[in-house]
């Protein structure tokens, strides 16, 4: 007997697409507010947006779009348009739904151990649900993707040293512990996407 013939699966359509970003986005926005509700931080382009605005007088959605500026003309090089307009479209609803927690929740009071876990969780779900429907957080991965492409440099390397590099950089301005839920935290949310995020397991 033959082995059944396997059918690409059909994409995603543009309603798809548009309440798949919406809810990725929100999903992952509201794990970043949990993070910097405990001045946490995580890896990649959003925690060094958070490191940032505890640094400096700047808010956090500012600081998002600002930061992932030079990864969009990085993406635009290599990705191509489609892509890169997912992703800008997906940062600038991060920053508008951080703005809204914010303003929903002003007086939240978590612990710090729930908003390191359960925040890199949420925003490791919500991530993993944009890249399915072709869209990011722009970040570190558009520039590790380029130097293994360019230099043959693994990408998984290239952004976990990355990641490594803005929390420990994160010391500088949060106190130790925090620190380390945070190591642990963004260990959790890159489990989420290394389980879930294969190539060739999901198409659409």
């Amino acid at each position: 007997m033959s082995a059944p013939t396997l059918t690409a699966a059909p994409p995603h359509t543009l309603v798809e697409d548009v309440a798949g970003i919406t809810v990725g986005t929100f999903l992952a926005s509201f794990g970043l507010f949990l993070l910097h509700s405990t001045s946490a931080v995580t890896g990649g382009t959003a925690g060094l947006s958070l490191l940032l605005s505890y640094a400096a007088p700047i808010p956090f959605a500012v600081l998002f779009p600002l930061v992932n500026l030079p990864f969009f003309v990085v993406a635009l090089r290599t990705r191509g348009w489609a892509f890169t307009v997912r992703s800008l479209v997906a940062v600038v609803a991060v920053s508008v739904f951080s703005s809204i927690h914010a303003a929903a929740l002003p007086d939240l009071d978590v612990a710090p151990v729930y908003a390191a876990l359960f925040g890199n969780l949420a925003a490791g779900v919500g991530i993993l649900v944009l890249f399915r429907h072709r869209a990011s957080l722009g970040g570190f991965g558009i520039l590790a993707l380029l130097l293994q492409d360019r230099f043959g440099w693994r990408a998984g390397y290239v952004q976990m040293a990355l990641d490594v590099v803005v929390v420990l950089a994160s010391l500088t301005v949060v106190p130790p512990p925090v620190v380390g839920l945070s190591a642990l935290g963004a260990v959790v949310l890159n489990l989420v996407l290394s389980m879930n995020h294969r190539p060739g397991r999901y198409q659409g």
